[in-house]
């Protein structure tokens, strides 16, 4: 039975599963820290639909996954609308019909009064909508705090960035690396085409003040220097990595929540991993919505194929661009004989698998997380957004693996991806990736520990919004 000493928290998530599985994890967190904490999760219409085309259940519009109550809300648009070929039109109407539905789910809940509102980067205007109902705000950064750092400072002008006039200035940012065009996310660059990202993150970082907490999926250990740095300017509390308890060691029957996929998963791939030698087996996959050119495929597919190694490889087939699946399928079917082509898998398995030797990766920030956890070297293969900028900290300073680098094209060759395949698997270097790959992942598993440096500043923040209601209620 609830009482009025009960903690209600909603969450509030963009409609992409790479969004939902952090927002889902840091609700485990909570609620472990804090008996008498409750979570609602709500998010769109559209995750709903996503969810149940690739499982079994069934469900409503309002429904719960063990401890967390889930709510759904409409984003103004029909379902079977193209949102990924119209991504501005979708985020100016998620922006417009959002709030007042989601201010809706806030009404329809009385008598809970929910004493906090967590949001995330592409959802800003849940800060405006909690405002208003009087309720504290946090954000949930699902990037590393290296882009949080980024972001800030680019769109409060506070140091140089690449412009027009001058698009190969490096960006000389404290406790990061120099960062060449190359390595900064794409949004600060002035080639970006996407006007809604820039246009989103300027109000938004121009206007951190209305978030009275920043949480950040990361951890101190892994980004020491940047989160020093940030501290002198907008404070930010590490409270990652939020990935499944089994990477981590700890018991799955503690797990307040499942994982949201949103395709289904083919599990025969770890029966065939089960054949495989150790540190064997290149782990090919580039997330949920990364979908390769022909070309691309072409030199990955030929560079897996010289490297002779056995591979397990995600291939998203429905979501190949006309005229790209049959050219690039028939360079698939003469790697056959060599290793394993799946639409989806259970990356968490598969990263946990003894015979997986390395991960060949866009480097979004969930799989990086993961990979971190499970302690996989990486070949980073970033396309967009802050896929660069993980891909310049997994090569330069966690060297836990190589970048490819792309020709004076901006193709990445076969012997490219060839020539990393080699040096991580068993080049000189090889070992050293290894070695600090494995250091990161026990840093990893020590900081959500009792006492670790994440779970200090989940109860921190428990702690504290414990505290702000008290207040509130005097």
């Amino acid at each position: 039975m609830e009482t009025k000493e009960d903690i209600h928290v909603l969450m509030v998530a963009f409609s992409s599963q790479g969004h939902i599985n952090p927002m889902l994890r840091l609700a485990n967190r909570l609620i472990t820290s804090k008996n008498n904490l409750h979570v609602t999760l709500a998010t769109t219409e559209l995750a709903r639909h996503r969810i149940l085309a690739s499982s079994s259940t069934t469900t409503t519009s309002t429904h719960s996954v063990v401890k967390i109550r889930f709510e759904f809300f409409s984003d103004g648009l029909p379902l079977d609308y193209d949102r990924k070929s119209n991504l501005d039109h979708f985020m100016d109407s998620l922006a417009a019909a959002g709030p007042a539905n989601l201010s809706a789910i806030i009404q329809r809940n009385h008598p809970v009064e929910f004493n906090c509102v967590i949001t995330n980067p592409f959802i800003p205007w849940a800060a405006d909508v909690s405002a208003a109902h009087g309720i504290p705000c946090a954000m949930l950064w699902i990037q590393p705090c290296a882009l949080y750092s980024i972001y800030y400072r680019f769109y409060n002008n506070l140091n140089p960035f690449p412009t027009v006039k001058n698009p190969d200035l490096p960006a000389n940012l404290p406790g990061l690396p120099l960062l060449k065009t190359e390595d900064l996310p794409s949004f600060v660059l002035p080639s970006n085409h996407f006007s809604v990202f820039p246009k989103l993150f300027d109000g938004m970082f121009k206007n951190m003040g209305k978030f009275k907490w920043v949480l950040v999926n990361s951890f101190e250990e892994l980004e020491k220097d940047v989160i020093r740095s940030m501290s002198e300017i907008h404070r930010v509390m590490p409270v990652g990595p939020l990935v499944p308890p089994e990477l981590l060691g700890e018991d799955r029957a503690d797990d307040a929540v499942g994982v949201v996929d949103m395709w289904k998963s083919d599990d025969d791939c770890i029966r065939w991993l089960d054949q495989q030698g150790a540190c064997s087996v290149i782990y090919v996959s580039f997330g949920s919505i990364v979908v390769l050119s022909e070309e691309q495929m072409q030199s990955v597919a030929t560079g897996l194929k010289k490297s002779a190694r056995p591979f397990l490889w995600v291939v998203k087939r429905p979501d190949y661009p006309d005229g790209a699946e049959k050219a690039s399928f028939g360079v698939l079917e003469e790697l056959k004989g060599q290793g394993l082509i799946v639409p989806w898998s259970p990356q968490i398995k598969v990263l946990m698998h003894p015979s997986i030797g390395c991960f060949l990766s866009h480097c979004g920030w969930n799989s990086m997380l993961e990979t971190i956890a499970a302690g996989v070297p990486v070949i980073a293969y970033p396309q967009w957004t802050d896929q660069p900028t993980n891909a310049k900290l997994i090569a330069d300073v966690w060297r836990i693996g190589m970048r490819v680098i792309p020709n004076s094209d901006g193709v990445v060759t076969t012997e490219e991806v060839e020539r990393c395949i080699e040096e991580v698997m068993g080049g000189a270097n090889s070992e050293e990736f290894k070695k600090n790959a494995a250091g990161l992942k026990v840093a990893a598993r020590d900081a959500v520990a009792d006492g670790g440096s994440s779970d200090r500043n989940i109860r921190l923040f428990v702690d504290d919004i414990i505290g702000h209601s008290r207040l509130s209620s005097t």
